[in-house]
Order: C-alpha cells, then sequence, then structure tokens
C-alpha cells in the first residue's frame, strides 16, 4: 500500500509567502487547489523591521493554513549570514500570530523575478516604472518561493 508524504497538501490550503528584506518584504498568496500564486503586496520595512499592524491585518484578512519565508542561501547551499534574519522573521510570525512556518530556499528569486518583470513590457515594469527603487519585485520574488513549494512542498523546512 503507498503511503502518502505528510507534507503534501490533502486540502485547498491558503498560502502566504514572504520574500524578507530590510528594506522591505514582498508577499504573494497561492493556493493549493489550483497551485497557483499571485503577488500580493510589498511592506515598507525598517532595518528588516515591518509595521506589524499591517502584517497582522493581511493575515487576518487571508487567514493563511500555511506561510512561507524565502531562505537566502548560498550558491553552494550553505547559508548566508542574512538566512539568521529570515528565520528570525519567520519565528515572529510563528511566534506572534501562532502560524505554521517554513523556510523556502529562494536562491535566486530576486533575480528571477527582476526578469520577469523586464519581459513583461520590454523594459517597464507593471507600473510603468523602470527602476527597483520606483517599483520593487519583491512581491513578484515571493510569487516565486510559493511557485517552488506548490512544485515540491518537501522543499520546506521548519523555522
Amino acid at each position: 500500500m503507498h503511503k502518502r508524504d505528510s507534507t503534501i497538501p490533502t486540502k485547498s490550503d491558503t498560502v502566504l509567502a514572504f520574500d524578507f528584506g530590510t528594506g522591505q518584504i514582498g508577499v504573494a498568496i497561492g493556493q493549493t487547489l489550483t497551485n497557483t500564486a499571485n503577488p500580493l503586496t510589498v511592506f515598507k520595512a525598517k532595518d528588516g523591521i515591518p509595521d506589524w499592524t499591517q502584517i497582522k491585518q493581511l493575515l487576518e484578512e487571508w487567514q493563511p493554513d500555511q506561510v512561507l519565508v524565502g531562505l537566502p542561501l548560498n550558491m553552494d547551499s550553505t547559508e548566508s549570514e542574512f538566512c539568521a534574519r529570515a528565520r528570525k522573521f519567520g519565528n515572529r510570525l510563528h511566534g506572534m500570530f501562532g502560524l505554521q512556518v517554513s523556510m523556502v530556499d529562494e536562491r535566486l528569486s530576486t533575480f528571477e523575478a527582476k526578469q520577469q518583470e523586464s519581459t513583461l513590457k520590454a523594459g517597464e515594469n507593471r507600473r510603468g516604472k523602470k527602476s527597483y527603487k520606483e517599483q520593487p519585485v519583491d512581491d513578484l520574488a515571493a510569487v516565486i518561493i510559493l511557485q517552488t513549494w506548490l512544485s515540491d512542498p518537501s522543499c520546506a523546512q521548519p523555522i
């Protein structure tokens, strides 16, 4: 008899993914029924600290079953200095809101998001602005993190 992997969702779950950064934090929303992910928002952060009231409002609105936080590993799979900050953010989400939080390898997600954004309109992004500073792609990076997990839920690791 085939044993089902417990990391694979068995119902339609709402999932939020966070692309943590010190200046901004991108968020994507997805669900497991159709395995789709969409950009949601980008929060400003000050030295990695978001407005927790905004995060709380977002969590109350979407009521996710699962939360993912991107883990910025080095290319050789070792942990970067930034991994500890991303884990701390994940731990705070878990501790403050009682959510199930997992970390997902996010190597090159921002690079890939910038590539996708630049091809959408031949160098102009979603809002007609051309620079990352004018229009960050952190929400698109969060989509990539979420799509990675939707493709293979076993890639997640506990905070």
